[in-house]
């Protein structure tokens, strides 16, 4: 017993001294809510500690100043100012103070030197589009009212603005680049295939470092359970399986959820069986697609090579940049109320139309 004993308590220390070294594991408390149907476990567990970090980084900002319509000019921006492609149809008066709000919810500090208004702008000729920022800029506003106009089936009626990606940064926090994560050349006899790099976007595992290149730049099903035995062709590989875990690890980070938040765990497969937020996530997939494919990668000759991806891509945009870490970006405050400016696109797509029950092996 004396021997014993030593070396039990030696290795419960070096254990739990382990444990809290170890990305992945958590000291208490842990508390957990009911997501899903009752009985089911369909439970999402948290750390309030974490909470309330999210809740303080997600903490909208107040507009600059209210307008009151008393007072309100009807004078159109593009009537009063030159160049005004996109934001020409709102009065000037809201024109004046969606860009004082731009301005810090973009670049409140300025970028190498140049303040504010002046980072889009050539300050002796405001109409001068020759800065690449004032080209990206138009094309960003462009798909935030496409977004706000023709997506509810994913950001119903809270919408989105310049702020909810940005967060007070000239080049959002949380974004990819094609060619992130690739894996060191080690010769022909040791191909990583991309794995066990420990990478970030998905969750430090040892799956491929970035799944969002297969999935979120292109309309590509996400398919992990088939419906005949031994599949074969496109989607049926290993890889593209281990694929769809990364992805699904970088959604757990970016939601600050598990995977109880879009799935019952006793049936993955089952649309029937899955909470409401499994369909609002797989339309949130196919509008990621839809912004990086033809909103984002088509600026890409705008771009001077040090905002390019080491692949020389255009920066991208993935789950984490609207949810930053949030369930609901921003935790569901409905900045869009303030700014209708971002929601006046006149022509509305019809929303994609979800799969039939018996064509959705999707793990989404």
């Amino acid at each position: 017993m004396k021997i014993i004993i030593p070396s039990i308590i030696g290795a419960g220390a070096i254990l739990t001294v382990a444990m809290m070294t170890t990305v992945g594991w958590d000291r208490p408390p842990i508390d957990a809510v009911q997501r899903g149907y009752r009985g089911l476990g369909i439970e999402h567990v948290y750390n309030p500690r974490v909470v309330d970090v999210a809740l303080q980084a997600n903490v909208p900002p107040a507009p600059p100043y209210e307008i009151d319509p008393e007072f309100e000019l009807d004078e159109k921006a593009s009537e009063f100012y030159e160049n005004v492609e996109v934001l020409g149809d709102i009065t000037t008066d809201r024109f004046n103070r969606l860009m004082l709000a731009v301005t810090e919810w973009v670049v409140p500090g300025g970028v190498s030197g140049e303040q504010n208004c002046n980072y889009c702008h050539n300050p002796d000729d405001l109409a001068d589009d020759s800065k690449y920022t004032y080209q990206v800029s138009r094309r960003m506003f462009q798909m935030t009212r496409h977004i706000n106009a023709n997506w509810e089936t994913h950001v119903a009626e809270t919408g989105v603005t310049c702020y909810t990606c940005h967060r007070g940064n000239a080049v959002p926090e949380n974004i990819y680049f094609d060619g992130d994560g690739a894996s060191p050349s080690r010769g022909l006899m040791n191909y990583t295939a991309g794995q066990n790099i420990a990478g970030e976007q998905v969750g430090l595992t040892s799956l491929p470092t970035n799944p969002m290149a297969a999935f979120m730049g292109q309309e590509e099903e996400i398919r992990v359970i088939p419906l005949t035995a031994l599949p074969e062709g496109p989607g049926a590989s290993i890889q593209r399986t281990e694929w769809t875990y990364g992805l699904m690890m970088h959604f757990s980070q970016s939601l600050g959820v598990n995977c109880t938040y879009c799935h019952n765990t006793r049936s993955f497969y089952a649309w029937d069986q899955s909470p409401p937020q499994r369909t609002s996530a797989w339309h949130g997939i196919r509008l990621v697609q839809e912004i990086n494919s033809e909103y984002l990668e088509p600026l890409q000759p705008l771009y001077p090579s040090n905002r390019l991806g080491p692949a020389g891509g255009a920066p991208k945009a993935n789950c984490g940049t609207c949810h930053n870490g949030a369930y609901k970006p921003l935790f569901g405050a409905n900045m869009a109320q303030d700014w209708p400016s971002l929601d006046s696109t006149p022509a509305v797509v019809q929303a994609p139309e979800m799969p039939a029950e018996s064509e959705a092996p999707v793990a989404n």
